[in-house]
């Protein structure tokens, strides 16, 4: 059983920053993929980032490159989304999940089992 725990959403101003926490526990941190999420009010929940531990490669959607960056901690099994430039467009309730790490970004849902609560994101215009 894997247990993730989001942490570090709130409301920020157009332009601003945050970053996103996702502490893992429960599994060998390095052997497994990480990926974040997000889900407007309305929409399909949507693939944001993620990296694959073993190998360190990342991957983003078009639209947060240059703007989200993912990285992790493997002293605290931690893995980060620093996310600057936000957008309101941004806004959504964001997801951290885990899948197991073939070498390569996992970017489908149904690739990854387990999952996170949840942290609201909240961009204001």
């Amino acid at each position: 059983q894997v247990q993730l725990v989001e942490s570090g959403g709130g409301l920020v101003q157009a332009g601003g920053s945050l970053r996103l926490s996702c502490a893992a526990s429960g599994r060998t941190f390095s052997r497994y993929a990480m990926g974040w999420f997000r889900q407007a009010p309305g929409k399909e929940r949507e693939f944001v980032a993620g990296m694959s531990l073993s190998a360190g490669n990342t991957y983003y959607v078009d639209s947060v490159k240059g703007r989200f960056t993912i990285s992790r901690d493997n002293a605290k099994n931690t893995v980060y989304l620093q996310m600057n430039s936000l957008k309101p467009e941004d806004t959504a309730v964001y997801y951290c999940a885990s899948a197991t790490d073939m070498g390569w970004v996992p970017t489908r849902r149904n690739q990854y089992d387990y999952w996170g609560q949840g942290t609201q994101v909240t961009v204001s215009s």
